[in-house]
């Protein structure tokens, strides 16, 4: 055999090889995409189940009073519940509730770290007053460093830029944190607090995948200022000052009357919608 005729017998077959090689690509590639299709699938499955599940809990849920609501809340969710508390007057008049009942939940709260002093002050209050230790969770070390060295200490004034990646830093990446591994979020948003948040709901399937529960959804301020009163739950001393809406001291004015609530918070921004980024929907 000479060397030509040899070199042909020795790769006679590569040709072939190559072509199984690409078969059999294109089957594990098609083989991908089903399962991709399948997962797609399942997934919008899914979703209707929750979506369903969402409107039949809202139907339960919607002629009964707040205290109601969070107790069959808490025995329809399997799971962790995580209530997330500012000490506004909302999250004081559920805390009351959730404690009056002894509903089983996380209450958690995010310490910004630029809080007004009279909130640290009804903490410690409100923790005495229920006899609940309720956790913080702080901004990570690092990333608030580089924020500060970035944009200086009050930065935010300066762009909203610089104001929304303070509040991220300070409260939604935080809040990440404290809703790890939960079924359902309790949280004291109601309709007439700003035109924006009029497009919230009493309970929703948030972009997280949790049910959460306004349960004060539908109530007025009065309403829950009565309420308050009433139950001597305690409140904010900033409540009498002018404050309706409270977050940050750098952030929070008082209002003056007309003003909508939350035309305190961040006012020295003309447009936008108040918000800091934990209600990502609203």
């Amino acid at each position: 055999m000479d060397a030509r005729t040899q070199n042909e017998t020795l790769f006679a077959g590569v040709p072939a090889q190559q072509g199984q090689i690409a078969d059999g690509g294109a089957a594990a590639t098609a083989e991908d995409n089903a399962g991709r299709q399948r997962e797609r699938n399942e997934s919008s499955s899914n979703r209707d189940i929750l979506k369903e599940r969402s409107r039949r809990l809202c139907a339960i849920l919607a002629d009964v009073s707040p205290g109601e609501r969070l107790g069959k809340f808490r025995s329809e969710i399997d799971g962790k519940l995580v209530f997330t508390t500012s000490f506004g007057l909302e999250d004081q008049v559920i805390l009351h509730l959730l404690a009056e009942r002894n509903i089983d939940v996380d209450i958690v709260t995010l310490d910004t770290g630029r809080l007004f002093s009279q909130t640290y002050e009804l903490w410690a209050e409100t923790e005495r007053r229920y006899g609940k230790r309720i956790r913080a969770f702080y901004p990570q070390r690092h990333t608030l460093e580089i924020l500060i060295e970035e944009h200086g200490i009050n930065g935010f004034y300066d762009s909203r830029k610089a104001r929304s990646a303070c509040c991220g830093i300070r409260k939604v990446e935080p809040l990440k944190r404290a809703l790890a591994g939960a079924a359902g979020w309790i949280v004291g948003l109601r309709a007439d607090q700003s035109e924006h948040r009029r497009g919230a709901a009493l309970l929703e399937r948030d972009e997280r995948n949790l049910f959460k529960l306004s349960p004060l959804f539908d109530w007025t301020r009065e309403a829950v200022r009565g309420f308050a009163s009433a139950n001597r739950v305690p409140i904010n001393p900033l409540h009498d000052q002018g404050f309706e809406s409270i977050g940050c001291a750098p952030c929070t004015r008082a209002i003056t009357p007309g003003e909508p609530e939350r035309a305190g918070r961040w006012w020295w921004e003309q447009n936008g919608n108040k918000e800091c980024g934990l209600h990502a929907g609203q």
